[in-house]
């Protein structure tokens, strides 16, 4: 597959995935056996993304012989996709035992295993009365459908009404986020420094992928919000842009987490300006070289 088919591939997957559409999935089916890992990555994501409003025994289907996928990433990835679904991927649950129990096995992809796994079997409990969790907020009890659907969003227990307060509270922080972004890129992309600028415009000079202050991820229990992902590389990178000891406090315990979760990350900071699209070729060269020796 060209490089150029497999970026509008990669992004039709990605597009499916934020679009909440139950039509997607037919497109999706097809999309996680194409010849491309990004894209059969991208499309078991857009698939767990999904739960809920594709067919979930259909989905499941699809997803699960991806747990063998020779690529790892793509068995990382199909893997959280699966615990997205719940009790309805139980049938998953023995490869997932045995891709945790596999010893040469990447240990990014056992975590998402273990957290996969861990999902299915709480909501199977749930379903079956075996088990009962409360919301972390006002200590109600949830059903199996508010279990899955808090922990997929926020890796945390809440009742659906609870749900979405914090829905609405994460929101309007994003709001004020949104706020602050007053400069805008070449590519029309609004950012809130002169050196997330840069980045934008190198990347996209470079014809480069990226998603900018999108979303927040948890990782390890904590909510972090990257400053730009590169779904072609799956590589993060994150901009130092202030000089205070609050935010550098900040800045490395993110640095600490990507690299507990065995993320890609490249740190930037504002001293690396004059060279910053020969840096970050060379990082992201070096990560190449790691996956391709």
């Amino acid at each position: 597959m060209n490089i150029s088919n497999e970026r509008k591939l990669a992004a039709r997957a990605t597009e499916l995935g934020k679009s909440a559409r139950a039509d997607a999935f037919d497109e999706l089916a097809e999309l996680v056996r194409s010849t491309s890992p990004l894209v059969r990555r991208l499309a078991a994501s857009a698939l767990g993304k999904l739960a809920g409003v594709v067919p979930s025994g259909s989905a499941v289907r699809a997803l699960h012989p991806l747990l063998q996928d020779a690529h790892p990433k793509v068995r990382q990835y199909s893997a959280k996709a699966l615990g997205a679904f719940g009790a309805d991927a139980k049938d998953a649950l023995p490869d997932l035992r045995d891709l945790y129990r596999n010893p040469t096995e990447k240990e990014y992809v056992k975590r998402s295993v273990e957290a996969a796994g861990k999902t299915i079997r709480e909501a199977m409990r749930i379903e079956e009365r075996r088990a009962v969790h409360h919301c972390r907020r006002c200590g109600v009890q949830v059903d199996a459908a508010e279990y899955v659907r808090s922990k997929k969003a926020f890796q945390r227990v809440f009742c659906d009404h609870c749900f979405d307060e914090v829905f609405m509270d994460r929101r309007n922080f994003e709001t004020k986020v949104e706020l602050q972004k007053t400069i805008r890129a070449k590519d029309g992309t609004l950012v809130q420094s002169d050196g997330e600028r840069r980045i934008c415009e190198i990347l996209a000079l470079e014809k480069i992928i990226y998603r900018y202050d999108e979303r927040f991820r948890i990782l390890d229990g904590y909510a972090i919000r990257p400053d730009f992902y590169l779904p072609e590389f799956d590589v993060y990178i994150e901009y130092g842009g202030m000089d205070t000891a609050d935010y550098k406090i900040g800045m490395l315990k993110k640095q600490k987490l990507y690299q507990q979760q065995g993320k890609k990350l490249v740190s930037l900071y504002p001293k690396d300006k004059p060279q910053m699209r020969e840096i970050l070729q060379e990082k992201l060269e070096r990560f190449n070289r790691k996956e391709n020796p």
